[in-house]
Parts: C-alpha cells; sequence; structure tokens
C-alpha cells in the first residue's frame, strides 16, 4: 500500500471524494470544499452543512501519485452549500455528477419550509445531477431527478423533494444508468428507505423501477451499485438503527425488482466496490471505530461471501469518526486507487489516497 495525499489546504474542510478514470488515463477526483470555519474563526467544530460548500475536482497524469493543486469548480449552488459529487464514467467517455445540497434558512423562515429534512439552521434542497462531455472542464445542469413516490418530505423551496443519494450509479450494458436513491418514509422518527430509479438519457431524466430495501425497523440510505460478472446486480446499504452494520440487496432480473435485503454483519459505512481483471470484487467503506480509519474486503465475482471474506485494514490512523467515505477506481496496471477524506490527530480534513497491489 503507497499512501498519498489528492488535496489538502488547511483554510478548507474536504470531505465525500469520487474519482474516475478518463479513457486518455487521466484520473478526476471530485470532492466537496467549504472553508474551515474552526480554523479560521474558531468555530467550536466542524459541520457537514454550510453555506459555501462548492463542488471541485483535481487531476492525475501519472496515476494518482500527484494530483493538481488548485481545484476546479463543478458546481456551485444558487441556494445553498452542496454535498458528495458521485462520479461515473460513461461507456462514450462523458461523466454524471450527482449532489444534493442544504440552504441556509434565517430564523424568521424555520417555520416556513414545512416537512423537510433539516440539520437547523440548514433545510434540505433535495438532488440534482451535472453532466459533462469534456472531461469535467465543463458541466451542463443541474438537471433535477423527480421525488421518488411515497416520499413525505418536501424540499427548503416547498416543493416535492427531488430524488438524491450518495453512492455509485451503475452504468448496464444497454447504456441505462441505475441509481440507488432514499425515500423518506417518515421524519418522527427519521426513517428512509432505498428505491431505484433508471435514466435513459445520461442522467438527464429518470424514472422509478423498484424498491431495493424497505424495513419497519431498520432505516437504509447512502448505497452503491455494482453488476456482478454474472450479471447479478447488488447494492451495498449503509443503515441507521442497525448497529452501523452494512445491508445487501441483490437483483437477478436486470434490476427489475430486488431479493429480500441481508444483513451484512460488517460494521462500516458508507460501502463503494469495484470489479478487479479476474472478476473479483473489491469493496471499501469507512470503519468510524477506534482505530478509525478505512477498510475492505475482496470477494468473490458474484459477492456472495461478504460475511466470511478477511477485513483488509487499508488504515487505522485516522484522528477521529470524522473521515471516511472512500471511493475505489482500477489502474491500468492492475492496481487500485482508493480516495477518501481523512484527518490525523483532529487536525485539516482532506482528500487522501491509498494505491493498493495485489498479489496474484
Amino acid at each position: 500500500m503507497e499512501h498519498i495525499v489528492v488535496y489538502r489546504d488547511p483554510q478548507f474542510y474536504c470531505a465525500f471524494p469520487s474519482v474516475v478514470r478518463m479513457p486518455n488515463g487521466e484520473l478526476i477526483c471530485a470532492f466537496r470544499r467549504a472553508p474551515d470555519r474552526r480554523a479560521l474563526w474558531g468555530a467550536p467544530g466542524h459541520t457537514h452543512t454550510d453555506p459555501n460548500s462548492y463542488l471541485v475536482l483535481v487531476r492525475s497524469k501519472d496515476g494518482g501519485h500527484t494530483w493538481t493543486s488548485r481545484p476546479e469548480l463543478i458546481y456551485a449552488h444558487p441556494m445553498g452549500g452542496s454535498q458528495d459529487p458521485c462520479l461515473v464514467l460513461l461507456a462514450d467517455g462523458s461523466i454524471v455528477c450527482s449532489s444534493y445540497a442544504w440552504a441556509l434558512i434565517p430564523p424568521e423562515g424555520q417555520q416556513k419550509v414545512g416537512d423537510v429534512l433539516s440539520h437547523p439552521p440548514f433545510a434540505f434542497l433535495g438532488g440534482y445531477l451535472l453532466c459533462s462531455a469534456d472531461g469535467g472542464r465543463s458541466w451542463e445542469g443541474p438537471f433535477e431527478p423527480p421525488p421518488v413516490p411515497g416520499d413525505v418530505t418536501k424540499d427548503a423551496l416547498g416543493r416535492p423533494c427531488p430524488a438524491f443519494n450518495r453512492g455509485a450509479i451503475l452504468q448496464m450494458p444497454d447504456g441505462s444508468l441505475l441509481w440507488a436513491v432514499v425515500r423518506t418514509d417518515s421524519l418522527q422518527p427519521r426513517r428512509s428507505s432505498v428505491h431505484l430509479l433508471r435514466s435513459q438519457d445520461g442522467g438527464e431524466t429518470w424514472s422509478y423501477v423498484c424498491p431495493v430495501a424497505q424495513d419497519a425497523r431498520v432505516t437504509f440510505n447512502e448505497t452503491s451499485l455494482i453488476r456482478t460478472r454474472g450479471g447479478d446486480i447488488v447494492a451495498f446499504m449503509r443503515t441507521a438503527d442497525f448497529d452501523g452494520k452494512a445491508a445487501i440487496a441483490r437483483s437477478r432480473d436486470g434490476g427489475r425488482s430486488f431479493e429480500p435485503w441481508e444483513d451484512g454483519e460488517v460494521f462500516g459505512h458508507p460501502f463503494q466496490a469495484v470489479t478487479l481483471p479476474d472478476g473479483r470484487v473489491f469493496v471499501v467503506y469507512g470503519y468510524r471505530r477506534a482505530p478509525f480509519g478505512i477498510r475492505a474486503k475482496l470477494l468473490d465475482p458474484e459477492c456472495k461471501d461478504f460475511r466470511q471474506a478477511p477485513e483488509i485494514v487499508i488504515r487505522e490512523d485516522g484522528g477521529n469518526t470524522d473521515l471516511g467515505y472512500p471511493w475505489a477506481i482500477l489502474l491500468p496496471d492492475g492496481k487500485v486507487l482508493v480516495v477518501y477524506y481523512f484527518n490525523i490527530a483532529d487536525g485539516t480534513r482532506h482528500i487522501a489516497g491509498t494505491i493498493l497491489t495485489f498479489e496474484k
């Protein structure tokens, strides 16, 4: 394992990365960047909502060893701060980026927002998508997905809340995109389930397909999808009210339906996966118990041994729970790059990475 720093600046809180490898070999890493208000102005701590939280990217031309130092702006939401830019490289070389945003609401407006997800003084704006046809140098959108049927919330503007989620979108062999999104089932207590949307036009419009996982006692949210060598679609889901364990759901019919979800029996979140040249699946996840860090599992090609596969420790030197959200890609030499956000001794939150070499 080779540990690297992708981007670090003591003035900024950086988190929630994703990464793609372009056809020309260039790597693009996107992340959320906001002012580090604790370091700059003595704020009592860090938050994951900020009115100046923007989506940015950096590039590498040497397989992830070095990165551009000045981030390029992907998008600054006109109504609030954005989170979790999740990139997917399509077969035609274009990029789709999904995200979501929070609006800063003044005290006088708190009663006006109604049934909305909130982290006071912020209220949720819902999800959106951006598309780039030139390697991330310009972006079209935002494109607003529809609400998930049955969602009980509105956005901060009083409209039905657009669909959203953190996690890897999957492109199918026919070119369509599958996206596992969150549905808020209740606000008091807060409960959510995961459902599947499909796009036939590269992420500009979406239609509802089916539930992925729902339960009266367990909450499901951040979800990544992968297609196995045998054609199954596997959803790796973060949970709440479930001791921080993974949940897994499987579709054997191309995403038209999912079998009942299963207990993954592994503590960690959220999850993302990449297929290795030999068909095995490498799953990465954050580990927010001491020793804090990044962990992974190497699964069989059909992802049927998630519970039994040995756990791989990538990092265990993190400063506290405020880290993780790893994202892995395959490099042309068979190595894997994993990017994530990290802190050492509660210091600057930055984008770090690890290049892993696998024994054959």
